[in-house]
């Protein structure tokens, strides 16, 4: 009885105080542009099950945000395992956190990180949302159950996102299985604001949702390699260079004659005025690859990699039974001159199958090495990188550069296009694992926040503390300040107030 008491308490506080305070309007169609952050007490049972901290939410109001976004594992207010019971006493913490919202002017958007049926987490679902109608009704009855929990709260206050990332899926069956989730919210609460995260993990706007009349939230985390660098839930990320901003995106592979039709050289357009030394990181290569390098057309080295069992000059033998063959990791630097005045310098795989690089490095005798890393990218044939050598650092570019035109073609446009549809738009989530370099973090963020802010659109970082975040992301490169009991991130703080 207490907390239905409790409860009705916290309704009436915040029902009767709702038209006091200027809320910017929020609806499906155009969203305001909210700036906030993540807030990740209940985002994973296994990792953080624990009330939401009044603190953040009083920090967040003080540095000028009005926006916090709550992505929650379902199986935290869940009984005994049974995913249609509900404790009412983790309710409540949410309750409450809705309440810290109107409290401080911080519209509060809750968000099943984990729903029944899906998640991005690890470990999967045992029934799958999108093709279980058992599935499909419990996540409803759980949606269902927050609507008529919270009916009456304005939306200018709380909004309801969906599921988050919802993966590569057939537009149809992704829309089935929404429209399932926004028909048990609107039987309890007609008005209630929607929205729903983009397909393929938040990147792909959602047009077979238009007519439902939701809005939309899509992401700012590509490219990978500086969002998720050394990021140890991302696969192969300890395995990338170090990233640069802009990025520049060489293809690592060389093919050689089994693949023809991706066969070609990485060449390196200059001038290069000096004579220099040239370093290739070898990662793998795959039964035997033959590279040479050339200066202005005159080889300047000759190189034959051939694997097998045993040692060798490879780091681990790697034998792949589906192709009877070894692809062993080499790991290993090899270098070559290349004399004053050359013009351009091309790499080739001229026999064999393939050799994957790492990094290139150009040394100047008595100058610091400039170094190119290059990422996994199959099935790109090599590109022609242009260098100018008379930056420090040299600047490379190639045409798949990574930039804020870039990021504005592929994530900006698309979307805008699903705006134009009567949708409204927001970024839910964006940030940099804290491995990335901070001031790389902070040029790639200001690109990603310049489009946003002409775009018109709203964004919340992951997180607000932790590695992501302004405070306590613990940094190895970052002058933190003492600021209310926490390591704050002066540089990152003033970046997102000017935008």
């Amino acid at each position: 009885m207490k907390h239905v008491v409790a409860f009705l308490m916290l309704i009436a506080a915040t029902c009767a105080v709702a038209q006091e305070i200027p809320w910017p309007s929020a609806t499906a169609q155009k969203l305001p542009r909210w700036r906030g952050f993540n807030l990740l007490e209940k985002f994973h049972l296994d990792w953080s099950n624990k009330p939401f901290v009044e603190e953040d939410f009083r920090l967040i109001h003080e540095l000028g945000f009005n926006f916090v976004r709550l992505p929650m594992d379902y199986r935290v207010w869940i009984k005994n395992n049974d995913w249609t019971q509900f404790n009412e006493d983790v309710l409540l913490e949410i309750d409450q956190a809705v309440e810290w919202g109107r409290q401080y002017d911080i519209h509060v958007c809750l968000n099943f990180h984990r729903g029944p049926g899906y998640s991005v987490a690890e470990p999967p679902e045992a029934k799958d949302l999108w093709t279980d109608p058992e599935a499909q009704r419990v996540c409803a009855l759980h949606w269902a159950t927050f609507a008529k929990r919270y009916k009456g709260i304005p939306n200018e206050r709380l909004s309801f996102d969906l599921l988050n990332e919802p993966p590569e899926i057939d537009p149809a069956v992704h829309a089935n299985a929404i429209g399932v989730l926004v028909e048990a919210i609107r039987k309890e609460d007609p008005g209630r604001l929607i929205i729903a995260d983009g397909r393929s993990w938040g990147t792909i706007p959602n047009t077979e949702l238009v007519a439902l009349g939701v809005a939309q939230s899509t992401r700012g985390y590509a490219p990978a390699p500086v969002s998720h660098y050394q990021a140890n839930w991302m696969p192969g990320a300890d395995q990338w260079p170090e990233p640069a901003w802009p990025l520049v995106n060489v293809p690592p592979y060389l093919y050689g004659p089994s693949k023809p039709d991706l066969a070609g050289p990485l060449e390196f357009s200059g001038p290069f005025p000096e004579a220099m030394t040239v370093r290739v990181r070898v990662a793998v290569v795959s039964a035997s690859a033959r590279v040479i390098a050339k200066a202005d057309g005159s080889t300047v080295w000759d190189k034959t990699f051939v694997c097998g069992p045993g040692e060798g000059e490879w780091k681990e033998a790697v034998f792949k039974p589906q192709w009877n063959t070894y692809q062993n990791t080499y790991d290993r630097d090899y270098t070559f001159e290349v004399p004053a005045g050359a013009q351009a310098i091309q790499l080739e795989c001229v026999e064999g199958d393939w050799i994957r690089l790492a990094e290139i490095g150009f040394a100047v005798e008595g100058e610091k090495e400039q170094v190119l890393g290059l990422f996994d990218s199959w099935g790109r044939k090599p590109d022609v990188v242009t260098v100018n050598t008379k930056e420090d650092p040299w600047r490379f570019e190639s045409p798949e550069t990574w930039n804020r035109e870039r990021l504005k073609k592929l994530y900006i446009e698309p979307w805008k296009a699903l705006e134009a549809q009567g949708v409204g738009v927001m970024v839910g989530e964006f940030g940099a694992y804290n491995k990335t370099p901070h001031d790389v973090t902070l040029r790639w963020m200001e690109d990603w926040l310049k489009n946003w802010q002409e775009a018109g659109w709203g964004w919340a970082l992951w997180n607000f503390r932790g590695p992501l975040g302004v405070l306590d992301s613990q940094r190895a490169d970052v002058d933190y300040e003492d600021w209310q009991a926490h390591k704050l991130d002066r540089k990152m703080l003033d970046l997102l107030q000017r935008y």
